[in-house]
């Protein structure tokens, strides 16, 4: 819809506000995606219906994420909130570009999709911020340098780079769900932020069987996060975990992520696969 990168950042955060906001108080939506790029949708209305604010911003913006982003304003269709969803999907996909090493492309989806500050990423990773903070900067730069478009890849090059997508949201939640360093065994945090990106994923891509196995094998996981840990802070188990304590709405969002999964055409990858083995 605005085919920017950087204030589709700016309605993305604006849209995870109004949840941070909204949410508490109301209640999580039953389709969190849907919710989201619906409150973008409205955002990037009153936003475009301001000229002059919007120029502006989208100047300041584009010269944050460093990216040449070719765009056509006379096409913008209000009414298409299916181009919201395209851009969020860019978004995404733009973090994720395979040029990026690994870790570049965790930091820079956490910084423009989660909202997340170079200091609460290294918090969240055991890393320094000043190190975070340089990941960043490179990581637009590569990206400016090389030309990449901010658009959604298509036919062969979507199946290729998907899997650099599913995978950043894969460590994300693993980082989280079992960590590799510091004193704490878990950090929900991060499972909460992987689940989010995962299920926006999956709203934006219902085609895709593997985004649909992630976020079924993430929902049945993350249902577990309260059972891991014991009274004194040690991990529990599996085995030897409270069921009790498993959260039922996030199985069953697994396992209808995993249904769908099922229905599509094409045969479950490693993440439907182990989605399966964990229900």
């Amino acid at each position: 819809m605005v085919g920017d990168l950087g204030l589709a950042e700016d309605l993305a955060q604006d849209a995870l506000l109004a949840a941070l906001e909204r949410w508490p108080r109301d209640g999580v939506p039953d389709n969190p995606g849907a919710w989201l790029m619906a409150t973008a949708k409205n955002r990037a209305i009153d936003l475009i219906r301001r000229d002059r604010t919007l120029e502006r911003k989208r100047e300041e913006l584009v010269r944050e994420a460093g990216l040449r982003i070719e765009h056509q304003r006379t096409a913008i269709d209000l009414a298409a909130e299916e181009e919201v969803g395209d851009d969020i999907l860019a978004l995404i996909f733009t973090c994720c570009h395979p040029l990026l090493a690994r870790e570049a492309r965790v930091a820079l989806t956490l910084r423009l999709l989660g909202g997340l500050t170079a200091a609460e990423i290294a918090r969240g990773f055991l890393a320094k911020e000043a190190t975070v903070a340089q990941r960043l900067v490179r990581a637009k730069k590569a990206l400016r340098e090389a030309g990449v478009r901010f658009e959604v890849p298509r036919g062969a090059e979507l199946a290729a780079r998907l899997p650099s997508v599913l995978e950043v949201i894969y460590l994300i939640f693993n980082e989280g769900y079992a960590a590799s360093g510091g004193e704490d065994w878990v950090r929900p945090a991060l499972c909460e932020e992987a689940l989010r990106l995962g299920r926006v994923l999956a709203e934006l891509a219902p085609e895709e069987p593997e985004a649909q196995g992630l976020i079924a094998l993430l929902e049945i996981q993350a249902s577990r996060l309260a059972a891991r840990l014991g009274p004194g802070g040690e991990p529990v188990l599996l085995l030897d975990q409270d069921r009790g304590r498993w959260d039922p709405l996030l199985i069953v969002r697994g396992r209808r992520a995993l249904a769908r999964a099922e229905a599509l055409p094409r045969p479950l990858g490693p993440y439907g696969l182990q989605a399966a083995i964990a229900a």
